[in-house]
């Protein structure tokens, strides 16, 4: 087998002087002006989607992180008020509130991000502080008084919590 290799060109010099065709020079500057402000805007476009939907996936993230776990700590906190309702020993309902409510809030603290506006993560960690505090009346035998009143800022606070997420979307 035999490999020829074949390069072939033409050139032609041709002699004078290049003008402008400045008839045609006004709709070329324009058209490239208006290519580049197009390319700007998309680019400008494409960017501000790009942040919405980080934005949007981080919202997603914390609040599905909070209303899975607070469900779990709620419960667990009712099996707790259950039995000290019945008049049954609290103790084997304690530790699984406690670490119920502590799971939930350490979740829902590391879940957030900047992409999250300051109003919900203000609304998380509210319910991060709460939920410490519930698990806190829980451990030290908190008064019934004390405890109702954690428990009510815990409903409140995952509340309003819940209420952002659901108004982000």
């Amino acid at each position: 087998m035999v490999l020829i290799n074949l390069v072939a060109g033409c050139t032609t010099v041709t002699n004078g002087t290049a003008t402008p065709d400045t008839k045609v020079a006004p709709a070329y500057r324009q058209s490239v002006s208006a290519s580049v402000s197009a390319s700007a805007a998309t680019s400008s476009i494409r960017e501000s989607q790009r942040q919405q939907s980080l934005t949007t996936r981080a919202v997603r993230t914390s609040c599905d992180a909070l209303a899975t776990t607070s469900k779990d700590a709620i419960d667990k906190v009712n099996a707790f008020v259950g039995a000290y309702n019945a008049g049954r020993n609290t103790g084997p309902a304690e530790g699984p509130a406690i670490e119920a409510l502590n799971n939930s809030a350490s979740t829902v603290s590391s879940s957030f991000n900047d992409a999250l506006s300051q109003r919900l993560k203000d609304a998380f960690n509210a319910y991060v502080d709460a939920a410490h505090a519930v698990a806190n009346a829980i451990g030290t035998h908190a008064s019934t008084s004390e405890f109702n009143r954690r428990v009510d800022q815990l409903n409140d606070t995952k509340t309003k919590a819940l209420k952002l997420c659901l108004s982000s979307f």
